[in-house]
């Protein structure tokens, strides 16, 4: 099964869609669709470029996909029930169980307060889904209100993250504005996040820099 057929599955875009209401009434930021494409394709790209197996790139992509459908059940521990739910869903549709468990494993890893980067697929979860910063995830219009979250979200109109053509570093891009938004905030909230991108990009050979308007900070 594909990364295009575990899209077009409506049993799982149903969990996908109440999953993210449920965060949405809790005030998180989005974690719909575009969040997990976004996910899914840099997963993808990832291992994709370090010359990975054709099919471990596809098995990337949709555990990028299926990450946060943990959120169904609680935002609580979320990365352990979305791969018990996973788990479920895959095997219902037949796959072989050493695929089953390279996802769910990977799955049941990339959050920041248990999540290890034990495996290549399961770092490259990790570096995609902790680089996705952006101004259209904040569904709060009222900037007198936002929260931190909210503020340094909306101060990054887009993240790049890239692998250099050497394969040694990978480097996460964040264009700041400051008017929303400062580096310290940035690093309150993120900094977790960040290391354990580090750990995540040394499981795959790599080099972890995060580069903030310009400058070098990790």
């Amino acid at each position: 099964m594909t990364y295009q057929e575990i899209r077009d599955n409506e049993e799982i875009s149903t969990y996908i869609r109440q999953a993210d209401m449920s965060l949405s009434a809790l005030g998180f930021t989005e974690h719909s669709f575009a969040h997990v494409t976004i996910v899914a394709e840099k997963a993808g790209y990832i291992l994709q470029t370090l010359g990975y197996d054709k099919r471990l790139v596809e098995l990337a992509k949709i555990a990028g996909y299926l990450h946060d459908i943990g959120n169904l059940v609680n935002r609580e521990e979320h990365s352990q029930s979305g791969a018990i739910i996973a788990f479920r869903i895959l095997d219902h549709l037949n796959f072989p169980p050493e695929e089953v468990g390279l996802i769910v494993t990977a799955i049941g890893n990339h959050d920041e307060g248990t999540g290890v980067p034990v495996s290549p697929l399961a770092a490259a979860l990790i570096l995609a889904d902790k680089s996705d910063v952006r101004r259209n995830r904040v569904r709060n219009q009222d900037k007198s209100t936002f929260d931190i979250h909210d503020r340094v979200n909306y101060s990054v109109k887009k993240a790049e993250l890239k692998i250099n053509e050497a394969h040694t570093i990978i480097k996460l891009k964040l264009p700041v504005d400051t008017r929303y938004g400062s580096v310290m905030d940035y690093f309150e909230i993120f900094m977790q996040r960040m290391i354990l991108c580090r750990k995540a990009a040394e499981k795959l050979g790599l080099q972890f820099k995060l580069m903030i308007n310009e400058q070098q900070l990790i």
